[in-house]
């Protein structure tokens, strides 16, 4: 009767490493999917990141040449919206 009770708590003892070391790999594999994603949306966040820059230093070169050509073609016009929009400036500073 003994013998049994010190036998079954020997297996119930088995079992619970049994599980114990089941979890542990089952958490070990899930830590590694965890840092695959975690790499993988890196990536992809510097892609995204990559080409939204491409995009803004697309557009400012864009903007900087049509500013020019405004420049080359209407000199007045540009000097005189310049003027316009300085003295605005200084009123809004002034106070």
């Amino acid at each position: 009767m003994m013998a049994d009770k010190t036998l079954a708590a020997v297996d119930a003892g088995m079992d619970t490493e049994g599980r114990t070391a089941d979890a542990q790999v089952e958490l070990q594999a899930q830590l590694a999917d965890l840092r695959a994603e975690i790499t993988r949306l890196t990536e992809t966040v510097s892609a995204i990141g990559s080409g939204a820059k491409a995009v803004v230093q697309g557009e400012a070169e864009l903007m900087t040449e049509r500013l020019r050509e405004r420049v080359r073609e209407e000199p007045v016009t540009t000097l005189a919206t310049v003027a316009g929009v300085a003295f605005i400036f200084g009123l809004l500073a002034r106070r």
